[in-house]
């Protein structure tokens, strides 16, 4: 795919999350906010009637989602937790209740108009350990190391660029840090060309990695203990799924052994008088931390 064809569809899809965001912001103004259209596979019915309940309507009627992935989280008080393409910020905001007043949850997207109604959802529920940024999941803007978990609901399957997102969740994330997000996935045997004919890129379908891609992506980027739990059917062969993982405590490896990037313990040199830290973002010191290996001289 050309850079030009990146180019295309992530305006394709900037453009329908947009409209979706006017049309619910438009509703409101009028008459009470409706709910995006969309089929019984995604949307607000995916989550419970007293989490609905609980939200403003607003977030409630914006929610173009495959699942729920607040529910497989298993998010704890105090953790800090990043939901990518936070759209209207229904996953945000039922995570910074699950994490309390002593955690934080970011939400990240990258469209200006579901960021302005995520910021008047987040106001009208009253949550003040929020924050939303403007960005793509491929460059998070968020230092190495500062989340405890990364949630995302039916968004991964819309990038051009999934390695970039896998690696950019490797890094925001904590040693010990997990993944617990809602996909579409497709099946082994279904070509690119077939996972098109099912629906377009922007309604979550096309760009769908199979179950075999989304484990070799996970693990390459890092991850171990990955599990990908499909939960009903979106289209023939193609399925929304729980997927979870875990960013290993460990890291770097021993000491004087390169890991498969040619570094030690998170950093180039390991052990010498001109050792530089992997990840540009961190000083030697935190690198060594955070691989949590015995080099820590």
């Amino acid at each position: 795919m050309s850079d030009q064809q990146h180019t295309d569809l992530r305006e394709t899809v900037r453009r329908r999350y947009a409209a979706a965001a006017v049309k619910v912001t438009e509703g409101a103004a009028c008459c009470g906010p409706q709910p995006v259209e969309v089929d019984e596979n995604f949307g607000s019915a995916l989550y419970a009637a007293d989490e609905r309940g609980s939200l403003p309507a607003e977030a409630v009627a914006a929610s173009l989602g495959c699942g729920n992935p607040t529910a497989v989280a298993a998010l704890g008080e105090g953790e800090r937790v990043l939901d990518l393409g936070s759209g209207g910020g229904i996953d945000v905001l039922l995570s910074a209740r699950r994490v309390g007043p002593t955690g934080k949850v970011y939400g990240l997207d990258m469209t200006e108009e579901m960021l302005a109604l995520a910021l008047a959802n987040a106001a009208r529920a009253g949550a003040t350990n929020v924050e939303f940024l403007k960005g793509t999941i491929e460059a998070v803007p968020l230092p190495a190391n500062t989340v405890d978990v990364v949630i995302s609901n039916c968004v991964i399957n819309l990038s051009v660029d999934k390695p970039a997102v896998f690696a950019e969740t490797f890094r925001v994330l904590r040693p010990g840090g997990r993944i617990g997000v809602s996909d579409v996935v497709a099946d082994d045997d279904l070509s690119a060309g077939q996972r098109a004919e099912r629906g377009d890129y922007a309604g979550c379908i096309a760009g769908a990695l199979s179950f075999a891609e989304y484990r070799a992506g996970l693990a390459a980027a890092g991850f171990t203990d990955i599990e990908i739990t499909p939960t009903h059917s979106v289209a023939d062969g193609m399925h929304s799924a729980i997927v979870r993982a875990t960013k290993p405590v460990r890291t770097g490896t021993a000491s004087g052994t390169a890991g498969p990037d040619g570094a030690c313990c998170g950093v180039h040199a390991c052990c010498t008088g001109t050792e530089s830290p992997a990840d540009p973002a961190l000083t030697v010191g935190e690198a060594k931390a955070a691989a949590g290996c015995g080099c820590q001289g």
